[in-house]
């Protein structure tokens, strides 16, 4: 479905990033994924070598919260690949501190990586995919953008930010053939999920209608849709992938 595509995942050396690192290599893309730390990076690029030694896969450690840093591993990606299909905005952090000790520090750190970030690298990705004709940015958003959290505000409003960026960015952008869409995730099998005890799991998916918690290969497939030719009419959209769990 991405045959010839060149695509770049931020956060994609885990969880629903990896997973979509994975789903683009398997469909034909070539892809660059960036992570925080060069050992996670080596690490994921390692991983995915002994799944497929044939998959096309690199990856690097900018600061995504510096446009600049952004800017110097873009350039870096177009002049290996001569092109940037595809980029999906997926790192992010997360809290659950309570408003009447959440520290402003910790809520700048959030907005700084889940929304400043999606910024940088969409900013410094357009005029490579509008001079090659178009192109796809997708970003992970959150179930939460759209019911809130029982507490960790800064999660929800930085996602909220991001539906926001990607309806503005794709009424601007759609002259010049670049979509853009967001998937918002429910509950999902991460590595940080499977830490959680069944106890808290279960009442869980009691709310669930389908009667399971998501699991990273789930969000992978709609970023795939999303950034394929099949998606071709489709932007300015927030796709919920969340079995119809209402938090």
């Amino acid at each position: 479905m991405l045959d010839g595509k060149v695509a770049v995942v931020t956060g994609g050396t885990r969880g629903i990033g990896f997973a979509t690192v994975k789903k683009f290599l398997e469909n034909g893309a070539k892809v660059f994924l960036l992570g925080s730390k060069k050992e996670s990076v080596d690490n994921a690029i390692n991983k995915l070598k002994s799944i497929n030694d044939d998959y096309e896969v690199d990856g690097d450690c900018p600061n995504l919260c510096d446009l600049t840093s952004v800017e110097k591993t873009f350039n870096h990606i177009i002049k290996k690949y001569g092109k940037i299909d595809i980029l999906v905005n997926n790192a992010g952090m997360s809290s659950m501190d309570k408003i009447y000790n959440y520290k402003e520090d910790d809520f700048r750190k959030i907005m700084d990586l889940n929304v400043n970030a999606v910024f940088n690298c969409s900013r410094a990705v357009v005029c490579y995919m509008k001079e090659n004709g178009g192109g796809v940015i997708l970003n992970t958003s959150s179930m939460v953008s759209i019911y809130g959290q029982p507490s960790g505000c800064g999660y929800p409003a930085s996602k909220f930010a991001v539906n926001g960026l990607t309806k503005s960015l794709a009424r601007e952008l759609g002259k010049d053939n670049i979509r853009v869409n967001a998937v918002a995730p429910g509950v999902t099998l991460t590595d940080m999920m499977k830490d959680v005890p069944d106890s808290v799991i279960e009442p869980i998916i009691k709310g669930i209608p389908l009667g399971r918690i998501g699991t990273p290969e789930d969000i992978a497939n709609a970023f795939l849709f999303l950034a394929s030719d099949m998606a071709s009419y489709i932007t300015g959209v927030i796709l919920s992938v969340d079995g119809a769990a209402r938090s």
